[in-house]
This record gives C-alpha cells, sequence and structure tokens, in this order.
C-alpha cells in the first residue's frame, strides 16, 4: 500500500469514535497510534515522530489548542501536519485553529472518505514542501562546491552565482520556463566542477598557459561530466558541464562541436561564462566594462557564440536584467580561466 510506513496520531477522548478512526486509517495502510488527550500524546511522542496528527479540541488534562502550541515548541513537532477533528463549528473556533496554524479543521461526524482525503492531500503537501526545501538545500551545497573550487583564487568570488544568473535571464528571454530552467541551473551552478582537477598554479598563471597546461585545462570538461555521471538528479547537466567551452564554428574544446551538435543549455552557459570571464578582473588583464563586455558577446555571434542565444541574451540586455545582475556584484571582482 503507498501509505505503508506512513504514521499518524490520532488524539480523541471518545473512545469508540478513537477505534473508529483507527479502524478506518489503518485500513488505508497507516500505521496509527491513538491517545485519549493531549498530554497522553505528548508522552507517546517521546518515543515516535507522527507524519501528521489529527485532533479533538475539547478534551480533559490538555485540550486540542494546548497540545497544538506544544507539539510546534518541539524541534521534531514544528513541521508535522496537524488536523483539528471536532465537534464545533462556530466560525471563532474554526478561525483559532487556523490561526494557530493547523493545516486543516474537520467538522465531526466526517465521513471516512472525506478524513481519508484529507489526510491524504496534506501529506502530499507537506512532502512536497519538503521536497523543495531538500532541493533548496541541494542547490545550495552545490553552489558552496563550485565556490569552493573557484575561491582558490584570491581573484574569484560570485562567479558561480552571477554565471547562474546571467544563464536563467537567457532562458527566461527565450521563454523557457519551470523544470528545463531549473535543469539549467543545476549545469550553470556546476558548469567548471572539473577545475576541481587542475593544479592552483595553473588556474592563476598570468602569462601565456603551456601546451601541457592547456591540456590540463581543456580535459576539466570532460572531468566535471564524469564526476556527476552517477547522480540521477544531475542528469540534465551533463551536457552542460561538458560543452559549455564548446564554440559554435566548431573551434571550442573538448571535442570540437559546432553548431547545433553542441547542446542547446551549453550554448546559454557559453555565453554567460564569457561574458562574466570579460567584464571580471583576474591576473592578467583588467575587467571590460558591461557595455565592453556586451559588444564582445554581440560580435561574436555566428563564430563563437549561436546567434539565437546571443539574440536571446540581447533581449535580457535590453530588458535590463543583465546590468542589474552586474551591478549587484559590482564589488565583487572576480577571476575566471583564461579565454580559450
Amino acid at each position: 500500500m503507498q501509505n505503508k510506513g506512513t504514521t499518524l496520531l490520532i488524539v480523541e477522548d471518545n473512545h469508540d469514535l478513537r477505534n473508529g478512526l483507527k479502524d478506518i486509517l489503518s485500513f488505508e495502510g497507516f500505521t496509527v497510534l491513538a491517545a485519549a488527550n493531549g498530554r497522553e500524546a505528548l508522552n507517546q511522542m517521546k518515543a515516535v515522530h507522527p507524519d501528521l496528527i489529527i485532533s479533538d479540541i475539547t478534551m480533559p488534562e490538555m485540550d486540542g489548542y494546548a497540545f497544538f502550541e506544544a507539539v510546534r515548541t518541539l524541534p521534531e513537532g514544528v513541521t508535522i501536519p496537524f488536523i483539528f477533528l471536532t465537534a464545533r463549528g462556530e466560525r471563532d473556533d474554526v478561525l483559532r485553529g487556523k490561526n494557530l496554524g493547523a493545516e486543516d479543521y474537520l467538522i465531526k461526524p466526517v465521513p471516512g472518505r472525506d478524513l481519508v482525503t484529507a489526510v491524504q492531500s496534506r501529506l502530499t503537501r507537506f512532502r512536497q514542501l519538503q521536497l523543495a526545501q531538500m532541493e533548496g538545500a541541494y542547490q545550495a551545497a552545490l553552489t558552496a562546491l563550485a565556490n569552493g573550487i573557484e575561491v582558490r583564487d584570491r581573484y574569484t568570488r560570485g562567479h558561480v552565482e552571477r554565471v547562474t544568473a546571467y544563464t536563467l535571464a537567457i532562458g527566461e528571454a527565450l521563454g523557457w520556463r519551470g523544470k528545463r530552467l531549473d535543469d539549467l541551473r543545476y549545469g550553470a551552478i556546476l558548469h567548471d566542477i572539473g577545475k576541481i582537477f587542475i593544479n592552483e598554479n595553473i588556474l592563476k598563471k598570468a602569462s601565456t598557459l603551456t601546451e601541457e597546461e592547456r591540456a590540463e585545462i581543456i580535459k576539466h570538461p570532460l572531468r566535471g561530466a564524469e564526476m556527476v555521471k552517477d547522480i540521477p538528479y544531475l542528469a540534465q547537466a551533463i551536457p552542460i558541464i561538458r560543452s559549455h567551452h564548446e564554440r559554435w564554428d566548431g573551434t571550442g574544446y573538448p571535442e570540437e562541436l559546432s553548431g547545433e551538435e553542441i547542446p542547446v543549455e551549453a550554448r546559454i552557459v557559453a555565453v554567460a561564462d564569457v561574458f562574466d570571464a570579460l567584464s571580471s578582473t583576474r591576473p592578467y588583464h583588467s575587467a571590460y566594462t558591461t557595455e565592453e563586455a556586451f559588444d564582445h558577446i554581440i560580435n561574436s555571434s555566428g563564430t563563437h557564440f549561436d546567434p539565437m542565444v546571443v539574440n536571446a541574451f540581447q533581449r535580457a540586455w535590453e530588458s535590463g536584467k543583465i546590468q542589474e545582475i552586474a551591478a549587484k556584484w559590482h564589488n565583487y571582482p572576480i577571476e575566471s580561466e583564461p579565454l580559450p
């Protein structure tokens, strides 16, 4: 059953109703605990953390409102979905329950199917929020990892965030939304993760690279793609990591792809990455102005960059989004690898 492994806690002082609710929900595959009042329920929660609580309001020793507030003071109880189930139907009682922050308020007698539907919908919403929080934490961790690679050089700060922001601005100008933008975001964050394998002295070098040093630089997209190939969640980032240094005219690396052989996501990140490299201070040259960097991107359309992506970049520029991102990070110079 899909509900197997999900634990519910029913808090109800009426013995027959408590058992009836337990039977209904147990039949649906839930593991159901039961308590006669709030104090008894809190004692049970010392050993078990329920996934959702259904509680009456009028109960001896500790009523539902007091129980709710006690649950929310527990570190593990802050996020537990909470449903009030009561015979009270007055507007003030309903408002009080909702104002406290309860997820739902059901009036007795509630049909079994309505009860199950309410429980499942609240659990689904809670899991969606958990997933969003997990993804947010995951993204923050990946950004920290990527920045950890970049900050080996004193000139590096904000490169990952800026490239990601420019990338998303271009994607939005292309009309991309939802998951497609999310996939683009992760690719932008991780685009240079393969640089972790490059010697720090090569990354910092201000003079022309030797053939051996350039060979190390050229390997980093493939090494980065290899790093994440076994992580299903990052599968869509692999083409970006692998191909963001390819050029529209076929003179890029590591595979000398050209035109539409290059994944479109990588073509987008290529524009964002080069624009950021040009408009940033680094050991071997001073930063271009944003206008100079913009002109370079426009003039490289059809050679270095996909004309369609350049047009989208220009629309993002004309809307002011690119300048807004650049201005936000104006006081944080960065270093990026030499343009090939």
